[in-house]
């Protein structure tokens, strides 16, 4: 699996914007398993809604391109 260089949303684990399957391919990780820890922990979470953390990092994360890639 090519991972990402530095942290970008990913145009191949890409479900809505690709910020999960990016986060998992700078991890290591497997994309479903960050979708799933990232539900959990929005719905445990009161504080701070997890669409709004989601909508931020939309906005912050550049697209991959193909130079993002090892």
């Amino acid at each position: 699996m090519a991972r990402l260089v530095k942290l970008h949303r990913s145009h191949n684990h890409r479900m809505i914007a690709g910020v999960m399957g990016g986060i998992a391919e700078y991890l290591g990780w497997s994309p479903n398993l960050v979708r799933i820890a990232f539900v959990i922990a929005s719905c445990a979470s009161v504080a701070i809604p997890g669409i709004m953390i989601y909508l931020i990092l939309w906005v912050m994360m550049p697209n991959a391109t193909p130079d993002s890639y090892r």
